[in-house]
């Protein structure tokens, strides 16, 4: 995994960890949702409270590629986990940068391992083209990011698509398959209030930890006077999606992203035409890779999975 944590990162490291059917094999950090020795705090602190086994923490990106980096702290709080406060780390994080800790557990695994990236994508950029080798033991690249419709970040564009969007046209180009967890998903799934609750008067770390989180993500729902909020899941329907796969109904489309300067930089543009699969350019005509673009999800499915997995009493 390639967090930016993050209270919905953090999410999804609950349940990498606790899925039975996962083997998480390590973490890299990348500034996005907070700079990104934040991020690497957090991640540490999510794994004690998981319950990981030890397993490599690497500190990575500190910027995009070309801009400056824009934290979403009016979003998460200003150390990037809500202000929950949660005690110092009892890990440490590896002396190996991100990208040297992608290639030797790519490269070293006994069968093609699946990245899942629920960050801005500069890490994985930087790994793509220093070490293109590592595609061959890559079976698929499941991203947290873009959209289909509407933006969060701007109108148009996703926060992590937005944050770097030299990253994610690399990622694009990576020639593994790549499925494409968008905002239009990511919004659907909410644990019902009365779990959230719930999960928040357990005594167990990770249970209370999950409870916490989702209590503090700012679009959960119903409105106020209806009962207790939901919670979104947000970036841990990514690891969903790795899960179970089924729970998501993908379209193989063209995507691209606009890098342009202005009101539409960092939108992904998805070709939802049924033909052609070309765009005319002023350049002549440009083909664009193909992506399995998740478009729905059994968000009641998904939000069962994460409290199975992540419930520990």
């Amino acid at each position: 995994m390639d967090c930016d944590t993050g209270l919905d990162d953090a999410l999804a490291l609950l349940l990498a960890v606790r899925h039975p059917g996962l083997d998480l094999r390590a973490v890299t950090c990348v500034a996005g949702n907070t700079d990104v020795d934040d991020v690497v705090r957090n991640t540490l602190r999510v794994l004690d409270a998981a319950g990981a086994p030890p397993l490599p923490v690497a500190r990575g990106a500190v910027r995009p590629l070309i801009e400056p980096a824009r934290p979403a702290r009016h979003v998460h709080g200003t150390d990037g986990m809500g202000d929950l406060g949660l005690p110092a780390p009892r890990r440490r994080a590896s002396d190996e940068n991100a990208v040297t800790v992608l290639r030797r557990e790519i490269l070293a695994s006994p069968r093609p391992v699946t990245l899942v990236p629920t960050a801005p994508l500069t890490n994985i950029a930087l790994l793509l083209r220093t070490h293109p080798e590592v595609t061959g033991n890559i079976e698929r690249i499941v991203f947290m990011g873009g959209a289909v419709s509407t933006g969060n970040a701007t109108p148009v564009a996703e926060f992590n698509v937005w944050h770097d969007p030299e990253a994610a046209a690399v990622l694009l180009t990576a020639g593994v398959p790549i499925t494409m967890y968008s905002l239009d998903v990511f919004m659907r799934v909410l644990v019902p209030g009365d779990e959230v609750r719930r999960l928040r008067t357990s005594w167990e770390p990770g249970t209370w930890l999950a409870g916490e989180l989702l209590s503090r993500l700012p679009f959960a729902g119903p409105a106020a006077g209806e009962g207790p909020a939901a919670g979104g899941l947000g970036d841990a329907g990514a690891v969903c999606a790795v899960a179970d796969p089924s729970g998501i109904v993908t379209r193989s489309l063209p995507v691209s992203v606009a890098l342009a300067p202005g009101r539409t930089r960092g939108q992904t543009i998805v070709d939802r035409r049924e033909t052609p699969r070309s765009y005319e350019t002023a350049r002549g005509t440009e083909t664009h890779p193909l992506v399995d673009v998740a478009l729905e999800v059994d968000a009641e499915r998904y939000a069962g999975l994460f409290l199975d997995s992540v419930r520990r009493d």
